[in-house]
């Protein structure tokens, strides 16, 4: 294959969002775990319902909210449904925790050899310009990343066809010449249904969806998007 530009996602492939559950833990004592799982399922029902809701709508769907603020109820309504303290410095320390998450470990490395390569690396992401300017630089992601593309300027969110489309109209190549990576199965198969070469990072040891066409290539960690490149050594 010949691949020109490889695009990530950003929450869970390049930043650990159940990396947060060391301070919910802190803040929330034997609920840290949980918090960080249902505020993440909260997130991202939150942006299904606002695309599907209202998704030919040509100024983009009338429901859209930042990424961010949609974040944020995603854990007011979280710490409201495990009964807890809504208080709202503790609110304040989670979402500022959020704004700077842990990145995978190996994830430099892995973007310094793409990048090195020639090929064009970018981000597409539901996130909001503000928090995936925040994650980047907290990362020390800024000289390995050509391109941070965010969805606000479509009003919404993925898996719709309209926000993958965001990708060509930055970087100008064909659909066959990306390489889509996520450790989102949702998201890879999206993807993959727009007609984007696909790599699911499969981080937690999942099963592949039932729903088909399978991603084109897959791997326990982002260092096997090198050999689905053949970048490896």
């Amino acid at each position: 294959m010949t691949i020109k530009a490889v695009v990530f996602d950003a929450y869970g492939t390049l930043f650990d969002v159940y990396s947060i559950q060391v301070l919910a833990e802190e803040l929330y004592p034997s609920h840290g775990a949980d918090i960080a799982v249902k505020w993440r399922d909260k997130q991202i029902e939150y942006t299904r319902l606002i695309t599907q809701s209202d998704p030919h709508n040509a100024s983009g769907s009338q429901y859209f909210r930042p990424f961010w603020e949609l974040t944020r109820l995603s854990l007011e309504y979280t710490l409201d449904r495990l009964k807890l303290n809504r208080e709202s410095d503790q609110v304040e320390k989670l979402m500022q925790q959020y704004a700077h998450l842990t990145p995978f470990t190996e994830n430099l490395a892995v973007l310094q050899k793409i990048k090195a390569s020639g090929v064009t690396t970018a981000i597409l992401s539901n996130g909001s310009v503000d928090m995936l300017a925040s994650a980047v630089k907290s990362a020390g992601m800024e000289d390995v990343l050509d391109q941070v593309i965010s969805v606000d300027s479509i009003r919404l969110f993925k898996t719709s066809p309209e926000s993958y489309g965001l990708v060509q109209q930055t970087i100008p190549v064909n659909k066959d010449e990306i390489l889509f990576v996520s450790s989102n199965a949702w998201d890879a198969l999206g993807a993959t249904w727009f007609g984007f070469t696909t790599h699911w990072v499969n981080r937690q040891g999942l099963p592949f969806e039932a729903l088909t066409p399978r991603p084109h290539y897959s791997g326990p960690d982002l260092k096997s998007v090198l050999h689905s490149l053949e970048l490896a050594e």
